[in-house]
């Protein structure tokens, strides 16, 4: 069953190489809702998500005759639309502190979470996440919803790693706060 949705998939990018606009909106149908969710999980605002999905797929059929199918559509789209994310928060002017390693080890020895406060609700979590700080949400959005290892993260933003591990355990600690003082932390 895999296999022939990949296979549909393929033969889609392959249409869409050929110019067929069916085909174009086909993919565009098939991945804009996932690509939103992760377009709004970076930038925390809809209307930007929304013109971030529509740049991104604008890019990705422009420059489809460059994907070499080495990896599939959805990973691909995936990757231009957190760039896109990134970019539009660097315009924002997203400032993350750079931290020594001596910081980044006195955080690294408290304990930010333990594993019960990882089983609430997700729609809790996600609603507290959007009252965190524009440069903690990303990267834990980044590293928890995306999967990005902190070295990738630290790529994407052009921070350190430390910075990314730094800004993610606060982000954490945060999270934490915000859920306690939201009465959802007994």
């Amino acid at each position: 069953m895999e296999a022939v949705y990949i296979d549909k998939h393929y033969q889609l990018v392959a249409e869409c190489k050929q110019g067929s606009k069916k085909a174009c909106y086909e993919l565009y149908r098939l991945y804009a809702k996932a690509m939103l969710n992760v377009a709004f999980r970076i930038v925390g605002n809809v209307a930007e998500a929304e013109d971030v999905l529509q740049e991104s797929f604008l890019d990705a059929f422009n420059k489809l005759k460059d994907f070499r199918q080495e990896t599939t559509f959805g990973l691909w789209i995936k990757q231009i639309v957190v760039n896109r994310s990134i970019n539009l928060l660097r315009k924002r002017r997203l400032e993350l502190v750079d931290m020594d390693g001596e910081q980044m080890e006195n955080i690294a020895d408290e304990e930010v979470f333990d594993d019960e406060d990882m089983q609430y609700q997700v729609a809790q979590v996600k609603e507290a996440m959007k009252l965190l700080p524009e440069g903690y949400r990303v990267v834990l959005s980044l590293y928890l919803l995306e999967g990005y290892d902190h070295e990738e993260i630290g790529q994407i933003l052009n921070i350190t790693e430390n910075t990314s591990r730094t800004q993610f355990l606060r982000a954490k600690r945060k999270l934490g706060d915000i859920l306690k003082q939201k009465g959802k932390v007994a």
